[in-house]
């Protein structure tokens, strides 16, 4: 029968590495830093964050005169018990960290714009179908609504244009813009339509003529198709005075008229 023989180590497993005593230098102050023997330095940058004061992105640490990288582990270089660190601000870290901490602020700030302006469009876009279902329905809306609700959709667009915004926050932007433009030609079509109210099939009032006589008349199919008979009466007597006026002078008959002679009896004589 085999047994499988327990090793030492197995037995007794492997301690975890002691902590040192790192005195880092900053400027003119020592600070004592407790830290694991198998330690990176950039572990060593979190820990002197609080009593420096420094952003561990913006330090530079210095270990026999040469910086080290935050990969870098500690006993790897030698650093042990007691050892010395020189610690340094890295301005151009701290710069490029500022920076990015204004994008990012700037881009919180757009992203809420962003989100309010959301909620306004879609309070305008709520009103905009309303009016549309009354369009629809063969109603008729006040084009001092459209007007006013046009006038507030190119306010928002105003606002959208105005925000600058990369990644996901421009989408959410250019979205915007497309429901403002959107809602802004629906109502556009409301205004044409309002303008055009025989466009739905209905017919012109029939119009009302004065004639000389003082009389209002009506211009119906039936009263046109009566009116050229009229003219056509009015056409013939003028033609008849026409042809008297037309008619030539009476002649005058160029015989000479005898006087009647009295008759004589001649036998009185």
């Amino acid at each position: 029968m085999l047994v499988q023989k327990r090793t030492d180590a197995e037995n007794n497993p492997a301690a975890p590495p002691p902590n040192i005593r790192v005195r880092v230098k900053y400027g003119s102050i020592y600070h004592e830093i407790h830290i694991s023997s198998q330690a990176t330095f950039g572990e060593l940058k979190k820990k002197l964050t609080g009593p420096t004061g420094l952003h561990h992105e913006d330090q530079k640490l210095y270990y026999k005169e040469k910086e080290r990288d935050s990969k870098t582990f500690l006993d790897t270089v030698g650093v042990k018990d007691k050892s010395k660190v020189v610690l340094q601000e890295d301005p151009i870290s701290k710069e490029k960290r500022y920076l990015e901490i204004r994008k990012n602020a700037k881009l919180e700030k757009a992203a809420k714009s962003v989100s309010d302006i959301s909620l306004e469009v879609d309070t305008l876009a709520g009103q905009v179908s309303a009016l549309e279902s009354i369009t629809c329905n063969g109603g008729k809306v006040a084009e001092k609504d459209v007007v006013t609700l046009i006038e507030l959709l190119m306010s928002q667009l105003l606002k959208l244009d105005a925000i600058i915004a990369d990644g996901d926050v421009k989408l959410q932007r250019k979205m915007q813009v497309r429901r403002v433009q959107k809602c802004v030609e629906t109502l556009d079509v409301m205004k044409v339509k309002n303008s055009n109210p025989t466009s739905n099939g209905t017919a012109h009032p029939p119009l009302k003529q004065k004639h000389s006589n003082g009389e209002e008349h009506s211009n119906s199919p039936n009263q046109e198709q009566e009116q050229p008979s009229r003219n056509s009466a009015s056409v013939v007597i003028t033609t008849q005075w026409e042809t008297f006026d037309s008619a030539p002078p009476p002649t005058t008959s160029t015989a000479t008229i005898r006087p009647a002679q009295p008759s004589f009896t001649w036998d009185l004589l």
